[in-house]
This record gives structure tokens, sequence and C-alpha cells, in this order.
């Protein structure tokens, strides 16, 4: 844990110029305020600087818009982009005056969440990996006028190639989706993607893994597992990472789920386990080696589903890579090791590595909104013993129609999912973790979103009702 004095004295030695306080909204966009390091002294570090929190969506209105930006010392970190010597420092949001968190800042919900799972003497610690995907592209550009509306992408790999290298012919070495682990110069990303891991580490973060995903320009890196809150906190610095170096290439990312028309949509997966000590919860002798605990972890999530969509896939986008006939996870049942399901199982031969991974999610979620939901979720299900009812060990891909259809699924769209948080919001404002205020908010943000899609055609209407 950092203390001021050491904090300071690195800002001396470094010759830190700036430091860059960053927070997170609703929507779980990274925002900052930058402070000149000359300007930084023992008051501000400990007491935090003021905001205009009006400026933020969803959180106050102009009459009540002063607030507070308190820096975790403990996060401070070089950010490797900036020309000049840049400190960054993640902040929670606290009302002025009394110091107290912000009951609509996501950083200090996921502290409340891990709060409450102390308080609950389940355990004491929640370890969460994740693995995220991300789109690469040369050119994005989209428009909405009275009279038309277009999106373009135009990508090196796949159909949405430029003319010049797949259109007009030259079709050698393009990504194929039946090949997604392909090699350069298959894989056009490669470089791009080991310079995105070079980063991260250089910001302090563990990327186990990266690789291509089936979707063309489509990528995917595995952050090592942490504390919840560090995980969190690991989420943004990966975003911000992957953004910036795709720049640095002349490229643009996006975690947009669905980008591309006819093709896979990108994945947010989250694993967690629960910890006591040096104990993993989740271990035990039940089906694949695992705790009464976990599997009634697993059974407070499929209970909860529908609202936890309204965190885990909260844009209209979301629905579009959840629709059926995708392969996509959409299915409520879980299973050892089977990824058509909503929640897996990965194989794990020791008992600390047991853990449950959610494969609904994607990356427009907010992660400490998401993983403190699902927290909520799982230990909801712990406390009333919710059975997760039998396994589905086979791929839920290839059912039967008649099979699939007697399966429960995900939300089929935001706005349902909107209801049903509306609805079961119980869990969450348990321990006052969620309050119902941030609730509220989160609600008519999200619904202002859908509203503002509503009034405006889809390419798609024009084909099937112009004629009509």
């Amino acid at each position: 844990m950092a203390d001021t004095a050491s904090l300071l004295e690195r800002i001396e030695k470094e010759g830190i110029q700036t430091i860059d306080f960053r927070f997170t909204d609703l929507c779980g966009r990274w925002q900052h305020i930058g402070f000149a390091a000359a300007r930084v002294d023992q008051r501000i570090l400990d007491e935090g600087i003021m905001f205009d929190g009006s400026a933020v969506s969803g959180w106050r209105d102009a009459s009540e818009s002063d607030m507070m930006l308190v820096p975790d010392l403990s996060t401070a970190v070089i950010d490797p982009f900036s020309a000049q010597p840049t400190l960054i420092l993640i902040a929670d949001v606290a009302e002025p005056g009394s110091g107290l968190a912000y009951d609509r800042c996501p950083r200090s919900i996921a502290a409340n969440a891990m709060t409450f799972l102390a308080a609950s003497g389940i355990a004491d610690q929640l370890m969460t990996a994740t693995e995220m995907a991300f789109s690469v592209f040369e050119d994005v550009r989209s428009e909405v006028q009275v009279n038309e509306g277009s999106w373009h992408v135009r990508a090196d790999e796949g159909k949405a190639g430029s003319g010049a290298r797949y259109d007009a012919g030259n079709s050698g070495h393009r990504f194929s989706s039946m090949a997604p682990y392909a090699v350069a110069p298959a894989d056009h990303l490669s470089d791009l993607r080991a310079e995105i891991v070079s980063m991260l580490q250089a910001m302090g973060l563990e990327a186990q893994q990266q690789h291509h995903n089936p979707s063309p320009s489509q990528c995917e890196i595995n952050l090592a597992a942490q504390p919840m809150l560090a995980a969190a906190d690991g989420v943004q610095i990966y975003r911000y990472v992957v953004q910036n170096v795709a720049n640095s290439y002349g490229k643009t990312a996006t975690f947009m789920p669905k980008p591309l028309a006819f093709e896979p949509g990108a994945g947010f997966e989250i694993q967690q386990a629960l910890w006591q000590g040096d104990k993993p919860i989740f271990a035990g002798r039940g089906y694949a080696d695992l705790s009464e605990a976990c599997l009634h972890f697993i059974g407070g999530i499929l209970l909860h589903a529908h609202a936890l969509n309204a965190f885990a896939n909260p844009t209209t986008n979301s629905y579009r890579r959840l629709a059926p006939g995708q392969t996509t996870p959409r299915h409520l049942a879980y299973a050892a090791l089977n990824r058509s399901a909503a929640i897996r199982l990965p194989f794990a031969a020791r008992p600390e590595d047991k853990r449950v991974e959610l494969r609904f999610p994607d990356p427009s979620a907010n992660s400490y909104l998401a993983s403190s939901a699902i927290l909520m979720a799982g230990l909801d299900g712990i406390s009333k013993r919710i059975d997760p009812g039998e396994p589905m060990d086979r791929n839920l891909y290839d059912l039967p129609a008649k099979e699939i259809e007697e399966l429960p699924t995900v939300c089929r769209s935001l706005e349902q999912a909107l209801v049903a948080l509306d609805t079961d919001r119980s869990f969450l404002t348990q321990g006052e973790v969620f309050s119902d205020g941030v609730i509220d908010a989160y609600i008519a943000l999200k619904r202002s979103e859908i509203e503002a899609q509503e009034t405006v055609p889809h390419p798609m209407e024009y084909q099937l009702y112009f004629s009509v």
C-alpha cells in the first residue's frame, strides 16, 4: 500500500509533470482530470480534488454539481502513452464535506460488494480473471441524417478488407473463421497484440495469453486473476492500452460487441472464485469436484441472469451478438468444459484452480458493475441455497429445435433486461451495495440510449418493408 510521502518522493525523483486522476462513469468509460504535478501536495493526495459531477451522464444535477475525486495511491502507474511524464491515479468519487463514497461511483460500488462479501462470513476474497475480445479496423465511419444513415468498416482481414487487398482479387493468406489460431501472414494483428501485451506488463498487468478470435479482425487477451477491485481496475487499463496501441498503428480498436454483420461477436468471459483465507471455497466433492457453495453460487447467477444482463450486456448492440442462431452462449445452463453454456466450469486439476466462468457478458460492460452484480447474485444463491438444476453436458448449439426451445435463455433485448433489473433488484441492494438511486439512474440512462435509436430506420427495414 503506497503512502503519501513515498508517492511525492517518486513524483519528484522521476520528474513527473502531470498527475492524471482517472475515474469511471456508469457506462464504464474512463474519464480524467490532469493536474500539474508541481501543484500536487500531501493534502490533495489525501483529500482529493474537486470536479463537476453534473458533466457526467447519469450523475449530478447542475444545482449540486460539486464532487470530489479521491485517489487510491496504490493504483499509481506511469502512463506510457503520454508525451510528458504522467502518473495515473485511479480515483473514487466522494461527496464533498462528508467524504462519503458517492453511491453512483462504479468503483465504490465494487468496494461495497467486497465489504459485503467479507461481512457475509462466506468468504473474504473474490478472485477474478477476465478474457475480453476487441476488434481492430483500418477505417470506421458512421452517419445518421434525416434522409440517410450508414456505417462503413474497413479492415485488412476477411470480407471487410479494402479493395486493393481483398475485393480486387488478392485472396491469398486471408483470414478464415475456420482457423482462428492461424499464424501470420493470415493473422495480420499478431505484432499489434504482442505490443499490447508488452504495454500491459509495463502498466503492471499480467497477460497470460493472447490470440486471434474466430471473427476477422477480432482478438482476445487473457488477464491473470486478481482480487475483484484490482481486476476491474485492470480492465480499464486494458481498454486504454488496446485503444492507444491500435491508434499508434494507424488503426482503431473497438469493444463493441457486434461491429460486423454475419460474423461472431466479441465476448467478455468473467471467471470468479471465492476464497476464505487460503481455502478455495469452490472446491469440493460434487459435480466436477465443486463444492455445494459453488453450485449454489451458480444457482444464484442463473436465477438472476436476466437482471444481470442489464450490466453484463448493457447496449442494444449486445443483443445482436446474443440473437438466436448465433454461436454465442445464450442458453442459461452450466456444465464443465462446455463453451456453449452460459456458465462454464473450466478444467482445473487443483482445488485452488476451481472457478466459475460466465460466458454471456460482452466487452461493452462496466466491469465494476458487472463483477459486483455477479458476485451479489452468487452470494444470494449461497445464502438461499438455490439449486442450479442438472448440468448440460451437451453441445447446446447442435441440440434439436424442440429441445433447445425448452431451455431458458438470456434476455432478447436491452429493454427486457432493464425491466428485469427494475423488478429483480433486492439481491443487489443487500448491504447497500447498490442503492436504489444508482439502479434507477442506470435504467434511465440506458433507456435514453434505446429511445435514441427507436426513431431512426434501420437499413434492413428498407429491404424487408419498403415494398409492403
